[in-house]
């Protein structure tokens, strides 16, 4: 867009966009709740159809349309030089920490880095190589150890030490683009006073391993990417992540640090939403991650994702966040539960119903889903691929991962969110993430 439209305005063009599709949904899908009605009632087949069409539909309409409408501010300065100190909290990360500290030294930010590596219990000697990378690197790093299990525990250490205004928190998996630290520090820099928090773009660095690494190569690409831009977008990314996010210090602070929860990030960035901070979402400060490569460990993520909204929820109630927009936004998380609900038990067995003559839940009105599905896709890739042109980065070829991200994707998480309320709901597995 070349002409500035303000955010209120754009929230509103979205809402408007997003009711005019869910009411040509809703007629265009009559005969479909008719017939599903005859068999299981007409206000649960509402039920059911609205899970799987009606308001899927609504937020992604609301999403392309506001995404399409979003210009990102211009960075008052492009080559900040704050100190800053990033932490890295480890366990059993000797594998990785001196390629992570290794970009932290390719960086071309011109001001001071600091960095803290944190040693959780480990049993693979990462503080004694984290310290032999340093030594080969010229790496200023101060090691600390942190003898009570948790994340969190690691983190709290860490800010114990912290000098700094800012910090960031990055994975020990994690590897930096050259410019990932000057654009997020640029960004805040260029933020209003209120803003407290930049999440940095994650995606994923190990999409060749296999298939399901492929698949979240356009997660991480797309999805979760369109999802912080859409929140930056309205003052309010409701996850500053813990792998790659700039803090101010004394925010941090202020709200007592990390706390002690299965999404400790999650809740951490909702305490800041609810004390009226703003939490931005730079693209251009890049991360590649390492992403989970088997069904085992990609259902631990994601429960714990699940997990963690629903931590966040029961602490910081929607209705109590101070800003409109955030009330919208970590409002939809309420309706997920639902949403996830209803495909796994609904709209999977639908699926497998198909198969044999029986469209009671999946059938032709269903394809109408598909494209803007696929606009939405074209949208967020057309974008991507601008954020990747300016980083002289290069798309990588993954047709095969689209093609299961698009079709069958969801299929995967929504069994896996549910998963996840599950073992929120009786507390279980409270132990490092």
């Amino acid at each position: 867009m070349k002409k500035y439209i303000a955010v209120k305005m754009k929230f509103w063009i979205g809402h408007a966009a997003a009711a005019a599709w869910t009411i040509f949904s809703i007629i265009l899908s009559l005969p479909w709740v008719s017939d599903l009605g005859k068999i299981v009632s007409l206000p649960i087949a509402a039920i059911i159809i609205a899970g799987i069409g009606y308001l899927p539909g609504y937020i992604n309409a609301f999403m392309v349309v506001s995404l399409l409408l979003d210009r990102q501010p211009p960075f008052k300065t492009s080559d900040p030089d704050e100190s800053i100190t990033i932490i890295i909290a480890c366990r059993n990360e000797g594998k990785n920490i001196a390629d992570t500290l290794r970009y932290i030294k390719g960086q071309d930010y011109r001001g001071e880095i600091n960095t803290i590596v944190v040693d959780n219990n480990s049993t693979d000697r990462t503080a004694e190589k984290a310290i032999e990378a340093a030594e080969e690197l010229s790496l200023p790093v101060h090691v600390l150890h942190e003898p009570k299990p948790g994340k969190n525990n690691a983190l709290n250490n860490a800010l114990n030490n912290v000098a700094t205004g800012y910090l960031v928190t990055l994975d020990a998996d994690t590897l930096l683009h050259k410019s990932a630290i000057r654009n997020l520090v640029a960004r805040m820099g260029s933020a209003p006073k209120k803003v407290c928090a930049v999440a940095g773009a994650v995606l994923a660095k190990n999409s060749r391993e296999n298939l399901i690494a492929r698949i979240q190569e356009w997660d991480y690409f797309l999805g979760i990417a369109s999802i912080k831009r859409l929140q930056g977008l309205y003052q309010g990314t409701l996850v500053a992540q813990g792998a790659f996010s700039l803090y101010k210090t004394s925010v941090i602070k202020e709200v007592g640090g990390w706390p002690d929860a299965i999404g400790e990030d999650i809740v951490l960035t909702w305490s800041f939403l609810k004390n009226n901070c703003m939490v931005y979402f730079e693209p251009l400060a890049v991360a590649f991650t390492e992403v989970p490569a088997s069904l085992k460990h990609l259902l631990r993520q994601r429960s714990r994702w699940a997990r963690g909204m629903i931590e966040a929820l029961s602490l910081v109630k929607p209705w109590k966040q101070p800003m409109g927009y955030v009330r919208y936004m970590t409002g939809i998380n309420l309706i997920m539960p639902y949403l996830d609900f209803i495909y796994t038990f609904c709209w999977i067995p639908g699926l497998i119903l198909a198969f044999f003559g029986k469209y009671w839940v999946v059938g032709p009105y269903t394809l109408f889903v598909l494209p803007l599905c696929l606009v939405q896709n074209y949208v967020l890739y057309s974008y991507q691929k601008g954020v990747f042109r300016s980083l002289n980065l290069r798309i990588r070829k993954n047709k095969l991962g689209f093609i299961f991200y698009v079709l069958f994707y969801q299929i995967l998480m929504s069994p896996m969110s549910m998963l996840g309320y599950f073992q929120e709901f009786f507390k279980l597995d409270r132990v490092w993430k």
